[in-house]
């Protein structure tokens, strides 16, 4: 699978914050794309952690974009995860990166939480085509 370090889009890059479970990079237009840990249980402290560096970086009035790039395999607490969504309320869209076994079944647990919209793709690339074209969108389907 491609990394975020192999795509052309490097000069749109406003931050990158490197967390102990993962890699977040911040691109301009509220969009995020992670990368996470191999082996790692990703918990709502950690969440919060990625949640409170957005509100640093974009504010609370941007709607965040944001694409999971799952290069490793990771756990995820889906309680916890529900927290996640809830206290961020601005998430307009959800894009998921890969294919293992594992990112199905979250995938299939993350549209359970995460009641906007939420996307699966095979491809890095096609994530980032689509983060760009829904960043363009005069108004986004928030979340409550």
């Amino acid at each position: 699978m491609k990394r975020i370090k192999e795509l052309e889009l490097l000069n749109q890059i406003r931050e990158i914050r490197e967390f102990d479970f993962g890699i977040f990079y911040f691109f301009k237009k509220g969009i995020i794309i992670s990368e996470m840990n191999k082996g790692i249980l990703f918990r709502w402290e950690d969440g919060s952690k990625v949640v409170t560096a957005a509100e640093n970086i974009y504010g609370l009035e941007i709607p965040i974009i944001y694409i999971a790039n799952r290069i490793n395999n990771y756990l995820c607490s889906t309680v916890k995860l529900a927290k996640v969504f809830q206290n961020r309320h601005k998430m307009a869209f959800y894009g998921v990166v890969g294919q293992t076994t594992g990112s199905r079944a979250s995938l299939l647990l993350e549209r359970f939480f995460f009641k906007n919209f939420i996307i699966q793709f095979k491809d890095l690339d096609d994530a980032v085509l689509w983060t760009v074209e829904k960043s363009h969108l005069k108004t986004y389907p928030l979340s409550h």
